[in-house]
């Protein structure tokens, strides 16, 4: 247990983030489940809408420091390989 009022501040703190973080990267799971299934069918254009709504989700993660900025640009550059892949 925390002994100090920082500490105390920190230990709530770092729950709400934990919790706040989780969120976000689950909903980044989803839509990166989304993608995946819409790259395999035909609809090239609802895999381009998942897509870009997909690399919004990735850019908002890296700006809140949930995700790293080169694992927030690797996930794009797959994303893009599917959808690109898709389309053909």
């Amino acid at each position: 247990m925390a002994n100090t009022k920082s500490a105390i501040k920190a230990a709530r703190k770092a729950l709400r983030n934990a919790a706040r973080n989780q969120a976000t990267k689950t909903r980044l799971k989803s839509l990166a489940k989304s993608v995946q299934k819409l790259a395999a069918g035909t609809d090239a254009e609802a895999t381009r809408a998942a897509a870009i709504a997909y690399s919004s989700a990735l850019d908002k993660a890296v700006k809140s420091h949930v995700i790293h900025q080169n694992a927030a640009s690797r996930h794009k550059s797959q994303i893009a390989k599917h959808t690109f892949a898709a389309k053909k």
